[in-house]
C-alpha cells in the first residue's frame, strides 16, 4: 500500500478522536457534540467551517490557487438506536445508542484527510469536506441538499465510502450502476368484523385475509417482475388480536420493499395496492394501504466509478480493487448521486480480529452490538481521499 507518511504519523491522534466519538454516539439530527468535535478539529487546522445544513451537518472548505474546480468528499456522522455489548474503554457511554455501522470511522478518515489537505494543498481548486448527519433513516443527505448544499458549495462531483466487514483491510470494492437498493416501507390495515372465535360466521376475520396477501405479494416478485430485475418484498410484522377466543376486527401488516430501479418500484407498489384492495374485497373486508418511499437506489456514475477505481489501484494495487456485489441494503448517499456525478465505494474492515479485550461475543458485522471500526483503515481511507481530491482537481474536465 502506498500510504501518505504524514497521515500515518497522525493516525494514532485521529484514532483517539474516533474513539471519543464512538464513546459519545448521537442519533440522527441530534449530533451536536459530534459536529462540535468535527468543527473544532477543522478550525484548529485552519479550515473554514460552515454549519447547520441538515440541522447538524458540517462542511469544511479547503481551497488553493485560483482554480474554479471543486470536488466533494462525504462522511456520515450519526449512530444507531441500539445498546452496545462491547466493554472496552471507548464503548458507548449512552445506553441505547451505538456507533454500530462505523460512521465514527468514516468521520475519522475524512478528518485525517482534511488535516493533510489543509497542511499541504497540492491541488488547484476546492475540496469540500461534507460531514453528513442522519444517514440511518433520517435522510440527512436529502436535508443538506434542501438546505442549499450544492448552491452554497458548487462541486462538480461527490464521492462517499463505507467500511465493509468481511472484506480484507487493504482492499476496496466498487462498481458502476446500482450498488445499493431503494428503501421503502408499507403498512396495510385490514379491517374486518370482530366476533366470538367459536362463531366466526358472525364476523369477518381479517387474519386469513392478511395471510392471503402475504402469499400473493410474493407472486409479484416471481410472476410480475422480470427475473433479471432485482426486487424484495418482506412482510416483517403482523399485529392482531388480544384474546384467543376473539376474532379481531383488524390486522396490521408492515414491512419493506427494496429495488434497484424506480420502474420496478413503481410496479411493485401498484401491484401491492391492487392485491391488498381486491383481496380484502373478496373476503368482504376493507383495507388501508400506506406506502412510504425512503431512500432511492444508489446508482454510481460510470466515469466517476472508473476514475475512483484507477486511484484505488494506485494506492493498493489493481488486484485489491474488487467488483462490488450489489446489496439490497440502502444508503442515503443516493440523494447526492441524483444531483451530482459521483461514486460510492467500500473499504475492507477485516474480520473483527482488530477488536481487543472487552468486545462482545457477537461478530464484528454492521449493526451488530459487538461491532467496532478498525482503526487500521484511517490512514488508508484518508490517503485515498487525498488522492481522489488531488487527481480529480488535476484532471481535465
Amino acid at each position: 500500500m502506498r500510504l501518505i507518511e504524514s497521515i500515518l504519523a497522525d493516525a494514532a491522534a485521529i484514532a483517539a478522536v474516533r474513539r471519543d466519538i464512538h464513546a459519545h454516539p448521537e442519533l440522527c439530527f441530534q449530533e451536536q457534540r459530534t459536529s462540535d468535535v468535527i468543527a473544532q478539529q477543522l478550525t484548529a487546522w485552519g479550515i473554514p467551517v460552515h454549519r447547520g445544513l441538515g440541522k447538524t451537518g458540517v462542511v469544511g472548505i479547503v481551497k488553493n490557487g485560483q482554480g474554479p474546480r471543486a470536488v466533494g468528499l462525504r462522511a456520515d456522522i450519526d449512530a444507531l438506536p441500539m445498546t452496545e455489548h462491547n466493554t472496552f474503554a471507548h464503548a458507548s457511554q449512552h445506553p441505547g445508542k451505538m456507533h454500530a455501522c462505523g460512521h465514527d470511522g468514516h468521520t475519522a478518515m475524512l478528518l485525517a484527510a482534511a488535516k493533510h489537505l489543509a497542511k499541504n494543498r497540492n491541488f488547484d481548486g476546492t475540496v469540500y469536506l461534507v460531514f453528513q448527519p442522519a444517514e440511518e433513516g433520517g435522510g440527512g443527505a436529502r436535508e443538506m441538499i434542501r438546505d442549499g448544499l450544492f448552491d452554497k458549495f458548487p462541486m462538480e462531483a461527490m464521492f462517499g465510502a463505507h467500511n465493509w466487514p468481511g472484506m480484507q483491510v487493504g482492499q476496496f470494492a466498487i462498481k458502476s450502476g446500482p450498488c445499493f437498493a431503494s428503501s421503502n416501507e408499507f403498512k396495510i390495515t385490514v379491517r374486518g368484523k370482530g366476533a366470538h372465535a367459536a362463531m366466526p360466521h358472525n364476523g369477518i376475520d381479517p387474519v386469513p385475509v392478511a395471510c392471503q396477501m402475504v402469499q400473493a405479494f410474493q407472486t409479484i416478485i416471481t410472476r410480475n417482475k422480470r427475473p433479471i430485475d432485482a426486487g424484495v418484498i418482506s412482510v416483517t410484522m403482523i399485529h392482531t388480536g388480544e384474546a384467543t377466543n376473539v376474532v379481531p376486527d383488524a390486522c396490521v401488516m408492515e414491512g419493506t420493499v427494496r429495488t434497484f430501479t424506480l420502474e420496478v418500484l413503481d410496479m411493485i407498489e401498484q401491484r401491492m395496492r391492487d392485491i391488498a384492495r381486491h383481496t380484502s374485497a373478496a373476503f368482504g373486508a376493507s383495507c388501508e394501504f400506506e406506502f412510504v418511499r425512503n431512500y432511492p437506489p444508489t446508482i454510481n456514475h460510470a466515469a466517476e466509478t472508473e476514475f475512483a477505481r484507477r486511484v484505488m489501484g494506485e494506492v493498493v494495487g489493481a488486484d485489491n480493487v474488487l467488483e462490488f456485489e450489489p446489496t439490497m441494503g440502502a444508503e442515503d448517499f443516493s440523494y447526492f448521486l441524483l444531483e451530482k456525478p459521483g461514486a460510492y465505494f467500500l473499504i475492507g474492515n477485516g474480520d473483527g480480529s482488530h477488536r481487543g479485550s472487552g468486545h462482545g461475543m457477537g461478530p464484528c458485522m454492521l449493526h451488530n452490538p459487538s461491532y467496532d471500526f478498525n482503526d487500521e483503515l484511517i490512514p488508508l481511507g484518508a490517503t485515498l481521499w487525498v488522492r481522489i481530491a488531488e487527481q480529480w482537481l488535476a484532471a481535465k474536465r
